[in-house]
């Protein structure tokens, strides 16, 4: 686990993740109809040597592809491919960097033309729940804290939250202690301190939380099939409170 010793080790991730917050919006840009998620990988892959980071997830425990692309059912760890987008599909992109020697990471899922109004829900939900899960991510605090209202916020809105995959640190490496689950009883674990980072990222089911690894080793998908959709922001614990290091719209 890292926690920030210094001005400058915060402000080489903040411009992390600014750079990745730029690739990610640059990338939304593309998300329409008749696009393929391989075209989307592709597009990444340039986007990143463009800014001169590196990609994080690219050869990671042997993913094969610089972003995941997760459609409708897909919960995470999608693997790009010559799919098409249509119109009423969701689309969650995760990708990461490392810039010197610090990683950020970010994910959203974006709508694809008109989607049906539960499917926009879902969309909406998971992302507010994940700044509901953020106002928590304070000094003093649990982690517990923040898998509380994150999981309170999902269940009161009619969705439910997926217990197989969970936030994590992040600094010189991309995955590290502690995990950010987003489930659990508020109050127990780990104390946040200032300087700390967390990836914190809500993953939200239509239906049942429960999840299938396809054949791939990686592909993730809701065990009804079912729609999910998944939101991830990098955050800095402060004195002054929470501070999102990353940004979409």
């Amino acid at each position: 686990m890292v926690v920030l010793k210094s001005k400058a080790e915060l402000e080489i991730m903040r411009q992390a993740a600014r750079i990745i917050s730029s690739i990610a919006k640059g990338l939304c840009t593309h998300v329409k109809s008749g696009v393929t998620t391989k075209k989307l990988d592709e597009l990444a892959n340039e986007l990143i040597l463009q800014e001169n980071v590196e990609p994080a997830f690219k050869g990671y425990q042997g993913y094969p592809a610089t972003i995941c692309t997760s459609i409708n059912e897909v919960i995470v760890h999608g693997i790009p491919e010559n799919r098409s987008l249509r119109d009423g599909d969701i689309l969650s992109l995760d990708l990461g960097i490392k810039y010197k020697e610090f990683y950020s990471d970010i994910a959203l899922t974006v709508c694809v033309g008109e989607v049906k109004p539960k499917i926009k829900k879902l969309v909406d939900v998971t992302k507010k729940a994940l700044f509901e899960g953020i106002r928590y991510a304070k000094v003093n605090n649990h982690v517990s804290d923040i898998s509380s209202s994150i999981q309170n916020y999902v269940e009161k809105n009619g969705f439910s939250i997926v217990r197989n995959f969970v936030g994590h640190g992040i600094g010189r490496n991309l995955h590290e202690e502690p995990e950010v689950p987003n489930f659990g009883k508020p109050k127990h674990g780990l104390i946040l301190k200032s300087g700390m980072v967390l990836a914190i990222e809500p993953m939200v089911n239509m239906g049942s939380w429960e999840c299938v690894i396809l054949e791939d080793g990686w592909t993730a998908v809701s065990k009804d099939r079912l729609p999910s959709a998944h939101f991830e922001h990098t955050i800095a614990i402060t004195d002054e409170g929470p501070e999102i290091l990353t940004s979409f719209n």
